[in-house]
């Protein structure tokens, strides 16, 4: 599998300072961020409720941000764009599945960062 997030495990490193606990603490939480996003948004789609993917979008933002996952901040942007001046479209359908494979994408990056311990 090849890695699109290649900064994540520097950044991480970066964090932990050497701690191999906290290192291990913070990949899991990122791990528990990135399937909730994907949980909430999908939730959101589904039920049409702009709310809940605002406050999921907004609850991962720093996290993305400080963790240089760009391709997954961007896809967010562009689906809270869509939202704002199309609503639940065809276009935010289309910018759903584009989505799902970022944050899939994400997942299994981390989840490979974990499994290495």
């Amino acid at each position: 599998m090849s890695q699109i997030y290649t900064e994540l495990p520097i950044r991480i490193k970066e964090m932990a300072e050497g701690d191999e606990e906290f290192r291990l603490e913070l990949t899991n939480a990122i791990f528990n961020g990135l399937i909730e996003l994907k949980e909430k948004y999908t939730e959101g789609l589904l039920q049409h409720d702009v709310v809940k993917i605002q406050q999921i979008r907004h609850k991962v933002k720093p996290t993305l941000s400080m963790f240089d996952l760009n391709l997954l901040t961007e896809s967010l942007s562009k689906g809270k764009e869509i939202l704002e001046n199309k609503g639940f479209s065809e276009e935010f359908k289309l910018h759903f599945e584009d989505f799902s494979q970022k944050v899939e994408q994400a997942i299994k990056e981390v989840e490979m960062l974990i499994r290495m311990n």
